[in-house]
């Protein structure tokens, strides 16, 4: 019995150094891991600076935590478009699109549309009885304001050649009409017709499945999966 319990002694005791040790090397790993990670953390923190210096002086984005994503979704674009849709174009159209929870590629796809694929925000349309259309998003001088005012941003017309005011605008807008509409083609075909030719082009064809509905829908699902693919 006397011997036995000496043995079980000696055991703890072992044990006793071995669990010491073991945590001493976990600690020494942990340090080594933080030492190892600090500079990959630093150089997160130098593109998170970089990345919100391509937004707006005066744009708010304490809403916004996925940068990382919007950063993605930014890259895919300017490569999308042969460099011609900014980088800090796509970085405010995926944090406005998160925001708002509206699809960037939907939106990414309709600004292409309506540009002719140039994406140039001095870019005016032709003339219509309406006006023209003007700016990367095309709006005219009639539904520009009250849009601006839903997004709560100041107006006046110059600013439709603002890039980053017509992304914001054309990310609430499609909001809007997705909200009223319920789905995608309704919402596009009344960007493009507007709401009075969405119910013109519905009651001529029965329904609100458009060409230009279409190619952006389809367009938006091929530009997304290829981001993710890569």
């Amino acid at each position: 019995m006397i011997i036995t319990i000496v043995v079980l002694v000696g055991a703890s005791i072992i044990l006793g150094s071995e669990y010491s040790t073991t945590q001493k090397s976990i600690e020494e790993l942990k340090l080594e891991k933080v030492e190892q990670r600090e500079p990959l953390v630093n150089l997160e923190l130098e593109r998170m600076e970089a990345f919100f210096e391509q937004l707006p002086d005066d744009y708010d984005a304490s809403e916004y935590d996925g940068w990382g994503e919007a950063r993605h979704v930014a890259d895919q674009l300017y490569d999308d478009s042969n460099k011609l849709f900014k980088r800090e174009w796509g970085t405010l159209l995926a944090l406005e699109s998160q925001k708002r929870n509206v699809d960037p590629y939907i939106v990414y796809e309709l600004l292409k549309v309506e540009t002719g694929g140039q994406f140039d925000p001095s870019l005016v349309g032709p003339e219509t009885k309406y006006g023209h259309a003007y700016g990367l998003a095309q709006f005219m001088k009639n539904t520009g304001p009250w849009i601006a005012d839903m997004a709560d941003l100041p107006y006046n017309d110059e600013k439709l050649f603002d890039p980053h005011f017509s992304i914001q605008l054309s990310v609430v807008y499609l909001e809007f009409l997705h909200n009223e509409y319920g789905d995608w083609n309704h919402a596009l075909t009344a960007y493009h017709r507007g709401m009075t030719g969405l119910e013109n082009y519905k009651d001529e064809n029965g329904h609100a499945k458009s060409e230009y509905a279409v190619e952006i829908q389809e367009n938006a699902e091929i530009t997304e999966l290829l981001a993710y693919d890569q």
